[in-house]
């Protein structure tokens, strides 16, 4: 079960790939058990016979990462429950391996959890039918798994480290919750019949009226009483205004439905019609790795009402928003006519990542939907962070109005949200977001700089409100023009190292920047800033773990040009770091987390080919071996 559930893609959701991970299995052993009977006996041609576990396990790959392998297992129907492994850690390992190959994940599973040495990953995976079995281990093996770097942004161990046998990963037990009690209920009140003729007609009417289209009159969802009921809005779910006080999961599912418009059939009606079948005209905008499909159960309404501007103010748009699952969708509707829908991930949303979202823009202004344990809300500029902060009114739907930074021209004032929870969720917390044009704010965090073998690490990306961290972030507010906001959860902002220039230039602080996607992954990019200077990029990577919890360690260089005028390679590392040593155009070891040295002077324009760069490499004090950021790659041993 582990094997199949870590080598299934990302993209699916827990609960699905739970089922679909015991379907390969349940499916693999009936294949593998009558490819083995009398897989204990001997003779001619048995010899490259596997054994029973082995035969299991190529088939597990075979079915979920196998080349030619068929579409993916059909989950096993369940009815009325959602199902996530119960396992801690598990989910964080699934996303670590997210940008790694189906084979390679599974040979990572076989060689670190399953206790396989090499040639033995090589043998399940040849029997899968893997080509290049060898390849895909040691792709695998280049994961990190041991103790972590106390320079890292968590400072914790990976979650092997942590666990007092592999089986501490079991992907067969799950937890269990109910989709929804009152759909169950109502479910078993009527008969299937009796539901869809009275759904179409309330619908059909509806539409008469001008309430929008009927998605299930025609098309593929003709004759559908599950999609009938879907997509009926009077089965909306709809939370108490007070649960999110008393409970112990506050996310987007403890909204209560909020909004002047909550009983506006007509609205909800034309948002689902538009949700299952977009007319002609409508702006749709999906974030990457995000389903589109309409819901198969009744979504949960957040929100219905006016989109942007003053709360009622004439001629405005309208908003609905729902929750399905791990997607937002948010449905605006202008004149009655121009419509847009926006649908976003929104997997292991929490206190910060589920605490407000966009309804609408207009002009330099935004319209955001606060969490109901928002307890205050005020704009700061993040690009200046010795003024005063201004207190936003937040009015009874929950909604404020903010400014949005210019995303034309040069950077300049980069107005962010500071918000405080409810002391009933935690006391005296409060944290930055930042529009940048999505449907959800990003949430900004820092990481100081932990210097000398006596500092104390800092153990988890802090919130950016201190002092510290917004002298720091006004000193990279700019960089977050780059970050694409469909996909990006949370931006943290890590300084890992510190060192001295050459030639009595001051101290430079080495930082790693690291937009963190719902899907799990991360883009990085590594800058350089000297002392009163700006900072400039050295290094960037994409879809990598650097620089976040399972990729901790950080080795990174550049050529910097001293005042003098004269060229110096510098590189830095992160807390780990023993010794680094450089190769290629420029040959140095140095001890330590930093290194500088003379590089040849660049070549005069027009230079016939770019110059080749000098190749870095770090051992760390486990003996580990890193290779430097280097552009859109990194690498680690």
């Amino acid at each position: 079960m582990r094997l199949a559930y870590l080598s299934l893609p990302t993209t699916l959701d827990r609960h699905s790939r739970v089922l679909r991970a015991h379907r390969a299995v349940q499916q693999a052993l009936r294949s593998a058990g009558r490819g083995s009977h009398g897989g204990g006996s001997t003779g001619p041609g048995t010899e490259d016979r596997p054994d029973i576990l082995t035969a299991v396990r190529a088939e597990v790959v075979r079915r979920v990462a196998g080349p030619g392998r068929p579409p993916l297992p059909l989950p096993p129907w369940v009815w009325g429950l959602r199902m996530w492994p119960a396992a801690e850690g598990l989910d964080e390992i699934a996303r670590t391996l997210a940008p790694l190959t189906p084979a390679a994940r599974a040979a990572h599973v076989l060689c670190r959890l399953d206790g396989l040495d090499e040639p033995g990953a090589v043998r399940v995976l040849e029997h899968a039918g893997i080509r290049d079995a060898a390849a895909a281990v040691r792709a695998a093996l280049a994961v990190p798994t041991g103790p972590a770097d106390t320079s890292a942004p968590t400072g914790e161990a990976g979650p092997y480290a942590a666990l007092p046998h592999p089986t501490a990963l079991d992907a067969a037990a799950v937890n269990t919750r109910p989709s929804d009690l009152l759909r169950r209920r109502n479910r078993v009140r009527a008969a299937w019949a009796a539901i869809g003729v009275l759904v179409l007609a309330a619908v059909l009417g509806r539409a008469a009226a001008g309430g929008g289209p009927d998605p299930t009159a025609s098309g593929p969802y003709a004759g559908s009483p599950a999609a009938r009921t879907a997509l009926d809005p009077a089965r909306l779910v709809r939370v108490p205004a007070q649960a999110w006080s008393d409970t112990g999961r506050v996310d987007f599912t403890a909204w209560p439905a909020r909004g002047s418009r909550t009983g506006d059939s007509a609205l909800l009606t034309r948002a689902l019609g538009t949700w299952a079948a977009p007319p002609e005209g409508t702006a749709v905008t999906v974030s990457p790795a995000t389903p589109a499909e309409p819901p198969v159960h009744p979504p949960h309404l957040l929100y219905a009402g006016d989109a942007d501007g003053p709360a009622g103010a004439p001629g405005g748009a309208s908003a609905v928003v729902l929750l399905d699952g791990d997607r937002i969708v948010r449905y605006v509707e202008r004149d009655g006519r121009r419509r847009s829908l926006d649908i976003s991930r929104v997997d292991d949303a929490g206190v910060t990542t589920a605490a407000a979202l966009t309804l609408g823009r207009t002009g330099d202004t935004a319209r955001q939907l606060l969490a109901p344990w928002i307890a205050t809300a005020a704009e700061r500029d993040l690009g200046a962070p010795a003024e005063p902060v201004r207190t936003l009114p937040i009015d009874r739907d929950g909604t404020v109005l903010a400014r949005v930074p210019r995303t034309d021209g040069p950077c300049g004032s980069r107005p962010v949200l500071e918000v405080a929870s409810s002391a009933r969720i935690v006391e005296k917390h409060s944290f930055l977001l930042a529009d940048l044009g999505g449907l959800l704010p990003v949430h900004l965090t820092y990481t100081p700089l932990a210097e000398g073998a006596a500092a104390v690490p800092a153990r988890q990306p802090r919130e950016a409100t201190g002092p510290a961290a917004l002298e720091r972030w006004a000193q990279e507010a700019c960089t977050l023009q780059g970050v694409d906001a469909r996909a990006v959860r949370s931006v943290n902002l890590w300084d890992f190292a510190a060192a001295d220039l050459p030639e009595n230039s001051g101290r430079a602080v080495w930082s790693c920047s690291r937009a963190t996607h719902w899907s799990g992954q991360g883009d990085v990019e590594v800058r350089l800033r000297p002392a009163g200077g700006s900072s400039v990029p050295v290094a960037r990577a994409r879809a990598t773990a650097a620089c976040g919890r399972f990729g901790q360690h950080v080795l990174a260089g550049t050529v910097w040009s001293a005042p003098s005028g004269r060229p110096y390679l510098l590189a830095a590392g992160s807390r780990e770091v023993a010794e680094i040593d450089a190769t290629g155009p420029v040959r140095a070891h140095a001890s330590g987390r930093s290194l500088t040295a003379p590089a040849p002077a660049p070549a005069p324009a027009p230079a016939p080919a770019p110059a080749a760069r000098p190749a870095l490499t770090a051992r760390l004090h486990s003996g580990a071996v890193i290779t430097g950021l280097d552009g859109d790659r990194g690498g680690r041993d």
